[in-house]
């Protein structure tokens, strides 16, 4: 039985789909309402290695259709823990 993801987890998934756009400090001080995009400079393809770093890690897949609600850490965060 799979364990339902943490918020934890959801950040530690997040912090590792994130490691070559953004050093850990960069990411502990960024602001969890603050533009990913824009605070770490990821251009498109950045952006996709990133959806696709972060559906590996949790095994599941991300549609298109969902990537607006990747923008922040927080919104990120709340996405991955509704679809648990």
């Amino acid at each position: 039985m799979t364990q339902p993801l943490t918020q934890d987890r959801a950040h530690a998934a997040i912090r590792t789909a994130l490691r070559g756009f953004a050093t850990e400090a960069d990411l502990e001080t960024l602001d969890p309402g603050e533009n990913l995009r824009e605070a770490l400079e990821l251009d498109s393809l950045d952006f996709l290695t990133f959806v696709e770093r972060l559906s590996g890690d949790l095994g599941t897949r991300i549609e298109e259709a969902d990537y607006a609600k990747l923008s922040t850490l927080d919104s990120t965060t709340e996405f991955l823990l509704t679809r648990g």
